[in-house]
């Protein structure tokens, strides 16, 4: 027994990284990623493994596991040893676009996930005054002791206090049998809600392009109440416009848009495009909408312009393709914002919005597919009537190197502003399809 005791003591601790992200192609882009990462016999550095689509659990313990929030908490919830054991191995935590994943469908899945790795180093850190890493027994483990952490804790995610009501319903839902042998309750929950006393055994990296702060809803704000004490890195053009990259405004109308749609893309598939030692160009079209996407690529199919389409409607096969034959032999991409966010395609040397962004964050990310890594690009945007005001904004934020959110201001003006220009987005939705059938 005591030899058993002694082998288990000397197990060397196991440590697994997990990267988040929002969808299931991002997750296979950092395995990829990771996966080219190898020595000098050329064996990889590191075990990945993907969780989601049509990955289950890893058979073998990985080095990385790379999910989706989602996926991840399918894979755990039911399975109460393998949550508790997983909770703790886990030493690093990444979030890649960390703006998406504290916002939206995602925030609630997220917040409950760091809950639950918080809760769990609250647990080893009480535990360490018994044994340094094996943590408290997987029978006296709240985690295990409870259905969830969930429902209760989920109410507090937009709420002032994560971290204390975080603490407050893990406590809560504490069985009175876990406190067999242990003391009284009373004594267990005033160490709980000591929730700064507390060795952080975890690491937590949020990555973004774009992190707003402005609003308590927001990511960023978000982030600030949840992590106080967090070091904030940015780079030299966060939220700002990149001196690379040169911009185009072209103020259209319903029946100049098709026309100067078509002009863009050609000058954009021109070979003076061509920058550092690219041999194809490669230019990203984005709509608003799938309506508008789809629309797009009718236009262009009938004024014989090929092209690739990508939005949520495409299956994943087809989105896939489109991205692995765009990265590799150019030419133009349609899309919707489902494709402006993380996906990493070296060398797009025009961007062209066909439909103007409504918020900060969407524009930032589609013009960033662009001018990336040192490189230079152009950006040429469309726009109608409604938008011309927040053109203007868009522009002079710019000019006095102002970061571009506050182009797109909270004001009750500004918002009725966009809401007239989305109106006027699903009319020009409509003129783009008349258009093509008309061709």
């Amino acid at each position: 027994g005591g030899n058993a005791l002694n082998e288990e003591e000397s197990k060397p601790t196991r440590k697994i990284f997990l990267v988040l992200c929002p969808n299931i192609i991002l997750c296979e882009q950092v395995v990829r990623m990771a996966n080219s990462l190898r020595n000098s016999r050329g064996q990889p550095l590191l075990a990945v493994a993907t969780v989601g689509g049509q990955q289950g659990w890893p058979v073998k313990e990985p080095d990385i596991i790379v999910s989706t929030p989602a996926a991840l908490l399918n894979n755990i919830d039911p399975e109460r040893q393998r949550r508790s054991e997983f909770l703790r191995a886990v030493k690093y935590v990444v979030f890649d676009e960390a703006d998406m994943l504290l916002c939206g469908s995602f925030q609630n899945q997220v917040i409950r996930l760091i809950h639950m790795l918080r809760f769990d180093e609250k647990l080893l850190s009480r535990a360490k005054g018994f044994t340094a890493e094996k943590g408290v027994d997987l029978n006296d483990d709240p985690l295990l002791q409870t259905d969830s952490l969930d429902e209760d804790m989920l109410a507090e995610s937009n709420s002032e206090g994560e971290e204390d009501s975080e603490d407050n319903d893990a406590v809560n839902d504490l069985p009175e049998k876990v406190e067999a042998g242990s003391g009284k309750r009373k004594d267990r929950k005033e160490w709980w809600k000591a929730r700064k006393i507390y060795e952080r055994s975890k690491q937590y990296v949020f990555v973004a392009a774009t992190l707003p702060v402005n609003g308590k809803k927001t990511a960023g704000a978000v982030l600030k109440r949840m992590f106080p004490g967090a070091n904030w890195v940015t780079g030299n053009y966060l939220h700002y416009h990149n001196p690379r990259m040169e911009q185009k405004w072209i103020e259209v109308s319903m029946d100049t848009q098709v026309d100067a749609l078509i002009d863009a893309v050609k000058q954009g598939s021109s070979s003076e495009m061509l920058d550092n030692g690219a041999d194809v160009s490669r230019t990203m079209v984005f709509a608003n909408t799938v309506e508008a996407a789809e629309a797009v690529v009718k236009i262009l199919s009938t004024a014989g312009i090929e092209c690739y389409c990508y939005h949520k409607d495409c299956s994943f096969d087809v989105r896939e393709k489109a991205l692995v034959d765009f990265q590799m032999k150019g030419g133009i991409f349609v899309c919707t914002d489902a494709a402006a966010r993380g996906i990493d395609i070296p060398n797009v040397s025009h961007v062209i919005q066909a439909d103007f962004a409504s918020s900060a964050v969407d524009f930032l990310h589609r013009i960033g597919r662009t001018a990336r890594a040192g490189k230079f690009g152009r950006v040429t945007s469309l726009y109608t009537e409604s938008n011309r005001d927040l053109v203007a904004a868009v522009r002079r934020a710019g000019e006095l190197g102002q970061p571009l959110e506050t182009a797109f201001s909270r004001k009750r003006s500004f918002r009725n502003k966009l809401k007239k220009q989305r109106g006027f987005s699903k009319t020009s939705n409509r003129s783009f399809a008349e258009e093509s059938v008309g061709a």
